[in-house]
């Protein structure tokens, strides 16, 4: 595996220099000062790769070219986005970007309902299922938001509700609302029902047809610019706010893979998100579809209980981790004695733990430096056991 680094730019609070230090060669980042609907130029692509060229790094994977609501809605505006799509893939493939994730999770992208939830092992992001609920139907009231959820759900998280201080209330809607690292998206409450409402009614096969139309249009630009494409799962994997998650079990894959059968349109394989499902077989899914899994993100959840979860070390919650990296070092060989160009596969470690002695206290929720710095380690060293018995 090429081990890669999530960098967010030249904001970054963690330079290219401690990325390489951690031992990563790749960087994984994006052009995020360039708004969705915004085609990138050469220009822009030229710059960033040759910053991190300059710290001995390679740009190895994009995450992401945001996929603009307009699209997976199918708003009028919705043209001009997919174009603008386009010429950026156009211009990463002209610049040697060969490598490009992104995700169809309507309106809202990874979610989480704490950002440092403590453990012994660090302050950790969680999900609870019933916090956001509560926020939903209770504090946003969102047009006929409890109908979105089973009663007991609704109950569950009515009786919480009234329990919640106001302060609490507050900054689980400033996190929901914000938006995480990588999302593309940030917005006030009213501009949040307005999306929502541009949604509204859409249902899971209204979705997958918005996806296999978008894939149709960008798939065999990407062929044509030499870029391997690479969609996120749903981050959780359930339903949020009454809109529809297509990305989130084997059976989705199929259907995806399926709908537009090009070797280009190929997986991000989370593990951590799809991890968040107790009915998704990690390592089986991992090896049936090990071929089209373009890059990996090696991340651990543990599940508390149905639709609640943190993050767990990496080699420590509730997915097999030395399993999927087995099923990853096979899928390698495979690909080198076939003379795939592709045969090492990029991963980065996710959503590190904060650390006490993390240092640089402004680090992004849920990439720390330490935090991240110990994931990789750990997987390095898995890594490293298994080629050794197997030789």
């Amino acid at each position: 595996m090429e081990q890669t680094w999530r960098w967010y730019g030249p904001n970054d609070p963690i330079s290219l220099k401690q990325v390489a230090e951690a031992g990563a060669t790749g960087i994984v980042t994006a052009l995020h000062q360039i708004p969705a609907g915004t085609a990138w130029s050469d220009d822009a692509v030229k710059e960033r790769k040759a910053m991190i060229e300059a710290a001995g790094l390679t740009w190895s994977v994009v995450e992401s070219i945001p996929v603009a609501n307009a699209i997976k809605a199918r708003t009028a505006d919705r043209a001009k986005h997919v174009e603008a799509w386009k010429e950026s893939l156009r211009a990463l493939g002209r610049n040697g970007v060969k490598t490009v994730c992104y995700n169809y999770m309507p309106t809202v992208d990874w979610t989480r309902t704490d950002l440092a939830f403590p453990l012994r092992s660090g302050a950790a992001l969680r999900f609870d299922i019933v916090d956001l609920v509560a926020l939903d139907v209770f504090e946003l009231k969102r047009p006929n938001a409890a109908e979105s959820y089973d009663d007991a759900l609704v109950s569950e998280a009515e009786a919480r509700f009234e329990m919640m201080d106001k302060e609490r209330v507050q900054e689980i809607e400033r996190i929901v609302l914000l938006g995480l690292p990588g999302s593309d998206f940030s917005f006030g409450r009213e501009e949040f029902l307005k999306l929502t409402q541009e949604c509204a009614g859409m249902t899971a096969d209204d979705l997958r047809g918005s996806l296999a139309e978008f894939q149709r249009e960008v798939v065999p630009v990407a062929e044509e610019a030499g870029i391997r494409l690479a969609i996120h799962p749903d981050d959780p994997p359930v339903s949020l706010f009454g809109l529809p998650r297509i990305v989130s079990t084997a059976s989705d894959i199929t259907r995806m893979i399926g709908a537009v059968g090009s070797p280009a349109n190929g997986l991000t394989f989370c593990t951590g998100s799809y991890g968040a499902r107790a009915d998704n077989d990690i390592v089986a899914m991992v090896k049936h579809f090990a071929p089209r899994i373009h890059f990996l993100h090696l991340r651990n959840v543990r599940i508390e209980s149905p639709g609640v979860f943190h993050e767990a070390e990496h080699l420590g919650g509730s997915t097999d981790m030395v399993s999927v990296i087995g099923a990853v070092l096979d899928e390698e060989a495979r690909r080198k004695a076939d003379g795939r160009a592709d045969a090492q596969i990029p991963m980065r470690p996710d959503h590190g733990h904060l650390l006490s002695a993390e240092p640089s206290k402004n680090a992004y929720p849920g990439y720390s430096y330490i935090g991240r710095l110990k994931g990789l380690a750990e997987i390095r060293g898995v890594v490293a056991a298994l080629k050794a018995v197997r030789h």
